[in-house]
């Protein structure tokens, strides 16, 4: 077996012209090993041999452990157009296989972003955008928003294309080093482009639309990396705007995430991308176009057009990524205290009702559960934006149209992210505005037709619940505030009451199972009632019960279910179906607390 000094002696002898271009790429592709690759690179520094085979190297070399320095050669020399080629078709190619806890593809995604942002530099053209798009575009569908490095090599890669420089990348924040290969490649050290046009000028729309692009870019990239990490956004915000919510002796989600260094590096990065954002100007964008791009067609995939640098209005940002972005300054402005990077103009949108509406409705329409699930980030930051507008009372516009018919529907966009969003802490936040939405309606007959709406219509028994408890809320403000209202009569249960405590009799004859599927499905509703009737009955607020409410609500709401839980702890005991410990508990919960409700 041939030694390393032989292999980089036939390899240094056997150069063209002494053997022809395709020999000596297979005598390259057989010698190829971590050791010959310092040997390589100094032979890949012969600009004519680069400029002929590098392109046709980058397949064999992003395989090989520290093959970064022969690959940077080649992007500084070799034919930029051909390299570009190969790199793109390289990162589409690129397989996820997992080696301590990074993945190959991202390292393989890291060194070829590298090498774009030498290579696109590279480039003597008239129209460099038709390049530029290509290459964004491939890179944003190859981009892994998981992984912080591929993060940083994106970040890097802007900043390249930009020529604007922002501080350091925050490695210290990360368990991740998010230094990325070829920040220091020394342009002087660049051959020049083999093919370059006779003109190096540019077309005269070339600068806008290279901005456009990097514009639209980022934005789809700040989308992924929100709809991909967990940023907590809404349960920070929340806590923020309020704080007497805070559970006393509970860390709170701003503590944590001033304590664990892996969830610093996530607000690190995003603030990196956002700045990013900024350099390329959308930070300075007048506010009437940010209104303009929120709340026209939303645009999910931007850069995935036949891009014709004749007609620059098919570019549009990522609709997502501005709600991000929007909603990131929101946060920014508030959790971090921020005034720096921030919008020129005022933050968008201004008002619940109906530029958060309007937004909600474009996301939301149309099948919200999917939509909910498959962008959560997205629909995160929207939560977030209510919470802002919610801790200034921006309700509606003052010199606006008329939106009180417009409180029905935003509350039911607001509790379909309350009912479907994966993360409990955006369900949470959701439920928060969307009950202070509902107080917010100046018209009393309005909220009591949501809250009958829920109880009556609702399929899910956790928006029910929260229906029963806005209702209690109800009726302590208008006792508190003197109300002669309905919410402060009995009026307000004349009609209520039989979707409140509708008749259970049924339960009665159901045998163990079908009282488990029903227990299963309505837990937290009854759970809700339950302590709502103890509440309702007891001497401050009795009054408010009609004659006769209480006779017949035990009859046929409270007996029945009082039946149905014992049955259930007995079958349970007997070993005739299966209850869990905390389902069990939740069955003595209800049997004592309804026991407690005095309707005597």
């Amino acid at each position: 077996m041939a030694t390393t000094e032989e292999i980089v002696r036939r390899l240094q002898e056997s150069r063209p012209p002494a053997t022809d271009a395709a020999t000596y790429l297979t005598i390259v592709e057989m010698s190829l090993s971590p050791e010959i690759l310092p040997a390589l690179q100094e032979i890949l520094e012969d600009v004519s041999l680069t400029n002929e085979i590098g392109w046709d190297m980058v397949d064999m070399l992003i395989p090989i452990p520290g093959s970064e320095e022969c690959l940077e050669s080649i992007a500084r020399l070799g034919n930029p157009r051909e390299v570009i080629l190969k790199v793109l078709e390289k990162a589409e190619g690129s397989e996820a296989i997992t080696t301590k806890g990074e993945t190959k593809a991202a390292r393989h995604f890291v060194t070829l972003c590298g090498m774009l942002g030498i290579l696109l530099k590279r480039l003597q053209v008239k129209a460099p955008s038709r390049f530029l798009h290509t290459a964004l575009e491939t890179v944003q569908r190859c981009y892994d928003a998981t992984s912080a490095a591929s993060t940083a090599a994106v970040i890097s890669l802007v900043q390249s294309l930009a020529r604007k420089s922002r501080p350091p990348l925050p490695s210290r924040k990360s368990s991740i080093m998010l230094d990325t290969p070829f920040q220091d490649s020394d342009p002087a050290k660049q051959a020049p482009d083999p093919e370059a046009e006779r003109s190096d000028t540019l077309n005269k729309d070339e600068p806008q639309l290279i901005t456009s692009l990097l514009q639209s870019f980022i934005t789809c990239i700040i989308e992924a990396y929100v709809n991909s990490n967990g940023i907590e956004w809404a349960s920070r915000m929340l806590e923020y705007t309020y704080p007497e919510r805070i559970v006393p002796g509970r860390k709170t989600m701003i503590q944590t995430f001033k304590e664990v260094v892996e969830l610093q590096a996530k607000d690190a990065l995003v603030g990196q991308l956002v700045a990013l954002a900024s350099d390329l100007g959308l930070s300075k964008l007048p506010p009437f176009k940010i209104k303009e791009y929120l709340e026209g067609p939303i645009h999910r995939a931007p850069l995935s057009i036949d891009f014709d640098p004749q007609q620059p209005e098919q570019l549009h940002l990522s609709t997502g990524g501005l709600v991000c972005l929007n909603a990131y300054w929101m946060f920014a402005a508030d959790v971090f205290d921020a005034d720096r990077g921030l919008p020129d103009g005022d933050l968008l949108p201004q008002y619940m009702m109906p530029d958060h509406q309007v937004l909600l409705k474009s996301f939301l329409d149309d099948e919200s559960q999917s939509q909910i699930a498959t962008n959560p980030g997205t629909i995160e930051a929207l939560v977030v934006m209510a919470i802002w507008l919610d801790g200034r009372k921006a309700i509606s516009n003052p010199k606006g149209a008329d939106t009180s018919a417009g409180f029905m529907p935003y509350h039911h966009l607001l509790t379909l992210i309350s009912v479907f969003h994966p993360n409990i802490r955006v369900r949470n936040a959701a439920t928060v505005v969307a009950g202070s939405i509902l107080h917010s309606d100046p018209e009393e007959e309005d909220r009591l037709a949501i809250l009958e709406d829920l109880l009556e219509s609702c399929i899910f028994s956790s928006l029910q619940a929260c229906a029963v408890s806005w209702l209690r809320e109800e009726i302590i403000a208008a006792k508190k505030a003197g109300s002669k209202g309905r919410f402060a009569s009995p009026e307000c249960f004349e009609t209520i009451q039989y979707t409140l405590f509708p008749d259970l009799s049924h339960l009665k004859q159901d045998d163990a199972s079908t009282l488990l599927d029903f227990w299963a499905q309505s837990a937290p509703l009854h759970l809700q009632v339950a302590n709502f009737a103890l509440f309702l009955f007891g001497d401050e607020y009795k009054s408010l019960a009609p004659v006769g409410m209480a006779a017949a609500i035990e009859h046929r709401y409270v007996e029945p279910l009082l039946h149905a839980a014992r049955t259930l702890e007995k079958a349970a005991g007997a070993k005739e179906v299966e209850i869990d410990g905390e389902g069990l508990m939740q069955l003595g919960i209800l049997t004592d607390t309804l026991s407690r409700v005095p309707l005597q």
